[in-house]
C-alpha cells in the first residue's frame, strides 16, 4: 500500500460511516412515516380503529410518545378516533403530561383504561371532546384528570365564587359518585368539589356553595338550572364542561336545561367533553351546537352494546316461581354472605316487598328506588359499599350510573321495561376489566322482549335457552315513549311554514 493509499483510507472510511449513517436516519423516517400512515384511515371510513384525514406530526408534548405498536392497541380495544390529527394513546401512566399531584388519583391502577389512553392526549392538547363508550369503562377519570390539570394550568386553585370546571350528571347517584372521585383526585391538588343535586335542601348546599367556593362543581341540571336562575351560583367563568351521559340526561328531558345552563357559561376558550353510552341523532345535534371541532371516540360500537366481562345467563320459568328460584340462587352466588349481589327489580312496592321478606330470611339487605329519600338512598349505597349490607334491591332509578366496585352478580329479578334498562342492569357488574355474571328471570309476560334480548346474547355468545326461543326471535318496531311506531324524528326548533289559501 502507497503513502497515498494509507492516507486516503481513512478518508474512504469517514465517507461510507457517512453515507451509512445517512441511509440508516433516512429508512427511519421511512419508517416512522409508514408508522405514521397506518395511523389514519385514508379511506375516511369511521369504523377504522383511527380516522385521521391528513395527519400531521403530532407535538412532542402532546402526541408523541414512544409506544410499540399504538396501530394495534387500537384494534385490540375496538378503539376509532375520528380526528383531522393523529394521535397516539397513552397506554401507560408514565406516558402522561399530568402534573404529579393529579397522578395520585391513578395509583391504584396498574395501566389507563382503553377510553383513558385514547382522551386524555386529546383533551390535554386542549381539544372538545365526544366519547362513546359504555358504562364501567373508567370515563370519570377519563376527564377528572384532565380537568384536574386544566384548573392547575390556569393558576395556582385560587378559591373564588365562581367554579372553573362544571360537571353535568343525569342522576344523583351518579353525581355523588363523581363528586366522590373528584374530591379523592382534587386532595393532593387543593381542589374543592360540590354536588348539587334535586331532592335535596337546596338552601344548604347555597351555605355549603358559599362557604367552600369550590373549582368544581358536579350537578344534575334541574338543581343547577335552579340555583343560576336564582342567582345562587354564577357560572360565567367555567372553562371546563363535562357532560357525562349525555344521552340519559337527553332520555329525562333535560335537554332544554342543559342549553339554558350552557348558555351562562361566557368563558371564550371553553373546553367542552361529553361522554355517551350511544350516538343518537340528539346528541349529534347537542355536539354541533356546543362543541368546537370535537374528536369523536369509539371505543366499541356507536350502539349500546353489552360488557363483554359479563357472562349472561337468562332463565324462562313461571311468575310465581321466581321468588322460591331467588331463594336457590342465593344459596349458591351469596354463600358467603359477603360478597356484593344487586336484585334488580320493576316496581318500588316490588323491591320494598322483596327487601321485607329477604330480611325475614336473615339476609343483610338494603334498598334503593323512588319511595326512598336521598338521604336513605345514600345510607343504603353506603352499606352496600362497605359490606355492611351486600345485598342490593334497586329499581331501574339505580341502574344507570352505580360505579361499584367488585359487584359479583347481578340478578334480574323482573325484566326491564326494554332492552337498554337490561344492558344497563347487567352493566353494574364486570367493571373496571372484572368478570361478572348476570342471571335474569324471564317470564312470559316479557315475551314481547324475547326477540331483542336473543340477539344480545347471540352477539354476546351466550347460551340461548330453548324456551326463549319459543316466545319468537322477531324484533318490533322501535317506538316513540309518547307518540308510538308513527312518530318521525323531526327537529323541534325548525319553524313551520304558513300555508295560505288564495
Amino acid at each position: 500500500m502507497t503513502l497515498a493509499e494509507a492516507g486516503s483510507a481513512p478518508r474512504a472510511d469517514k465517507k461510507q460511516k457517512k453515507k451509512n449513517k445517512q441511509k440508516d436516519t433516512k429508512n427511519k423516517d421511512k419508517s416512522q412515516k409508514r408508522a405514521h400512515h397506518e395511523l389514519g384511515d385514508h379511506n375516511g371510513s369511521a369504523t377504522e380503529p383511527i380516522v385521521a384525514k391528513k395527519a400531521k406530526q403530532a407535538t412532542p408534548t402532546v402526541s408523541v410518545v414512544s409506544q410499540d405498536d399504538p396501530v394495534a392497541y387500537y384494534k385490540e380495544h375496538a378503539i376509532s378516533v375520528d380526528s383531522t390529527k393523529a394521535y397516539l394513546p397513552w397506554t401507560q401512566f408514565g406516558h402522561s403530561k399530568f402534573d404529579e399531584n393529579v397522578m395520585t388519583a391513578c395509583a391504584s391502577f396498574e395501566r389507563p383504561s382503553p377510553i383513558q389512553a385514547a382522551c386524555w392526549p386529546i383533551i390535554q392538547d386542549k381539544r372538545d371532546v365526544i366519547g362513546i363508550a359504555e358504562t364501567g369503562s373508567g370515563k370519570t377519570l377519563a376527564f377528572a384528570m384532565p380537568g384536574l390539570q386544566h384548573i392547575l394550568t390556569r393558576g395556582a386553585p385560587r378559591r373564588s365564587c365562581k367554579p372553573t370546571m362544571l360537571v353535568l350528571s343525569p342522576t344523583r347517584e351518579l353525581a355523588l359518585q363523581i363528586e366522590e372521585q373528584c374530591t379523592q383526585a382534587g386532595k393532593p391538588c387543593g381542589v374543592e368539589t360540590v354536588c348539587v343535586y334535586g331532592g335535596s335542601n337546596k338552601a344548604a348546599q347555597q351555605q355549603i356553595l358559599t362557604r367552600q367556593k369550590p373549582q368544581i362543581i358536579v350537578a344534575t341540571p334541574g338543581r343547577l338550572q335552579d340555583l343560576i336562575e336564582s342567582e345562587a351560583l354564577d357560572i360565567s367563568d367555567v372553562s371546563f364542561l363535562v357532560l357525562d351521559e349525555a344521552d340519559r340526561m337527553l332520555d329525562i328531558g333535560f335537554e332544554q336545561a342543559i342549553r339554558s345552563i350552557i348558555s351562562a357559561i361566557q368563558h371564550p376558550t371553553r373546553q367542552t367533553v361529553m361522554f355517551s353510552a350511544t350516538w343518537p341523532e340528539s346528541i349529534r345535534k347537542l355536539a354541533n351546537d356546543f362543541l368546537r371541532d370535537p374528536v369523536r371516540v369509539t371505543i366499541g360500537s356507536d350502539d349500546l352494546t353489552v360488557n363483554q366481562n359479563v357472562k349472561q345467563v337468562v332463565e324462562v320459568l313461571e311468575p310465581d316461581d321466581k321468588y322460591f328460584r331467588l331463594m336457590k340462587l342465593l344459596q349458591d352466588y351469596h354463600r358467603s354472605r359477603t360478597n356484593r349481589i344487586i336484585i334488580f327489580v320493576l316496581y318500588k312496592k316490588e323491591a320494598e316487598n322483596l327487601e321485607r321478606r329477604l330480611l325475614g330470611k336473615k339476609f343483610k339487605v338494603a334498598a334503593i328506588h323512588g319511595n326512598k329519600n336521598q338521604t336513605q338512598r345514600i345510607a343504603a349505597l353506603d352499606s352496600f359499599k362497605q359490606g355492611t349490607a351486600p345485598l342490593l334491591v334497586a329499581t331501574d332509578v339505580a341502574a344507570r350510573g352505580l360505579d361499584i366496585p367488585m359487584v359479583e352478580y347481578v340478578i334480574n329479578y323482573t325484566f326491564p321495561l326494554t332492552i337498554d334498562d337490561y344492558i344497563h342492569r347487567i352493566g353494574r357488574t364486570g367493571r373496571a376489566g372484572n368478570k361478572g355474571l348476570s342471571h335474569t328471570f324471564f317470564t312470559e309476560h316479557d315475551k314481547a322482549h324475547s326477540g331483542e334480548l336473543y340477539n344480545i346474547l347471540k352477539t354476546a355468545n351466550a347460551e340461548v335457552p330453548q324456551k326463549l326461543l319459543n316466545f319468537g326471535t322477531a324484533v318490533k318496531k322501535k317506538e316513540h315513549k309518547v307518540y308510538g311506531a308513527f312518530f318521525k324524528d323531526i327537529d323541534p326548533n325548525v319553524k313551520g311554514t304558513k300555508i295560505v289559501f288564495d
